[in-house]
């Protein structure tokens, strides 16, 4: 038996409230004609995370609170079937490029590249059959970190409208301190634009257990890209956020301002933005991009990323339509992401931080998701 199979019979056996609405049998099947499973990486912290190779994607993440008592904190469904038949942002990686493209085109020396247009008139995380539609190959490989799983997909040239034969890895890690890291790796033969990240929706009191509005954020940004009606394309002009209803540099509760009549947050129907960091933008350095605390329980979640940005987005358009894994709806504002990212359409603006992967390059990114508790 292996390190992660043996530790998840200990956890069973010790912690039966975590037990998941779903058994590994509801992941396996053919999909695309490859195999589909799931994974569990387990610590001895009391945190358990299981994963799909279908879209890379977090199934749950089974956190501690201030008493001890564990619960998922993440939105899901509970088979493979679910995940192929509805919607495929939930916990999935993205790409190649997470985020909207305007006009679903972009410019790359000299030739032009056509989108699927799935958004408005925009592209958004690279269309419907993008990463998050497919199938990976998954090898567990404990670390001294803790245990890991890599996930492996080859992207052809040419895949929904990208450029370049494309290698991709992403590896999930949990580390003994609560933490979920996630590394990603690309390469590719031909020149193309990358901005990969993970749309997973956290809920700190558990999933389905009612709104986000009440949970308190920090984001490290004083900036913003300017987006001026619903389509949330950029500018171009970066903006400030602070002292509007916006700036979250200081702790807020999400619900606190989220129906401001600020122009930003109105058009987007509460928050959906590209925040931009307080930190070197051309430098893939190690930062605190956001933190999330979640009152009654006393869960509180770090953010820390390499990335330039993080898109913060507070469940907008969840309408109560989809059906998590416990069997209850996923209402308006049920979860929030914190996508860390480059730009979103940075292919079209010169002045944004670039996203230009070539030949003989490796792009390399880093997000981690630490968990601790408050006390009252």
């Amino acid at each position: 038996m292996s390190f992660v199979l043996l530790m998840c019979a200990v956890a069973c056996q010790t912690a039966k409230k975590d037990a998941a609405p779903y058994t590994k049998a509801d992941f396996e099947k053919t999909v695309n004609g490859k195999p589909v499973s799931l994974y569990t990486l387990q610590n001895e912290s009391g945190m358990r995370v299981d994963l799909t190779n279908y879209g890379a994607k977090i199934v749950a993440m089974y956190v501690p609170d201030r008493n001890g008592e564990v619960a998922d904190v993440v939105q899901g469904f509970k088979s493979i079937d679910e995940y192929v038949a509805n919607d495929a942002g939930q916990g999935a990686v993205v790409g190649p490029y997470a985020n909207r493209i305007a006009n679903a085109r972009f410019e790359l020396n000299g030739a032009v590249y056509e989108l699927e247009v799935n958004n408005h008139k925009a592209n958004l995380h690279s269309g419907s059959n993008s990463f998050y539609r497919q199938v990976y190959d998954a090898l567990e490989a404990p670390t001294a970190e803790g245990p890991s799983l890599v996930f492996t997909l080859h992207s052809k040239d040419g895949d929904s409208g990208f450029p370049g034969n494309k290698e991709i890895q992403v590896t999930y890690t949990l580390l003994d301190n609560n933490s979920l890291k996630i590394d990603y790796q690309a390469k590719t033969d031909k020149p193309c634009p990358f901005n990969l990240t993970n749309h997973v929706y956290f809920n700190l009191k558990g999933e389905g257990n009612g709104t986000i509005l009440d949970h308190i954020v920090t984001i490290d940004a004083d900036s913003t890209t300017e987006v001026i009606d619903n389509e949330l394309i950029p500018t171009g002009k970066i903006i400030s956020v602070v002292g509007t209803d916006m700036d979250f540099t200081a702790p807020h509760p999400v619900g606190e301002r989220i129906n401001s009549e600020f122009s930003p947050i109105k058009v987007a129907g509460g928050y959906d933005h590209n925040y931009i960091l307080n930190k070197d933008q051309n430098v893939s350095a190690m930062s605190l991009c956001a933190t999330i605390l979640e009152p009654a329980s006393g869960r509180f979640m770090e953010v820390y990323t390499t990335e330039p940005a993080v898109q913060f987005y507070t469940g907008n358009f969840l309408d109560g339509s989809l059906v998590g894994k416990s069997g209850k709806n996923y209402g308006h504002r049920y979860g929030m992401c914190f996508e860390t990212q480059h730009y979103p359409d940075s292919p079209n603006h010169a002045n944004f931080p670039n996203t230009v992967l070539n030949p003989g390059e490796t792009l390399h990114s880093t997000t981690i998701f630490k968990f601790s508790v408050k006390a009252e």
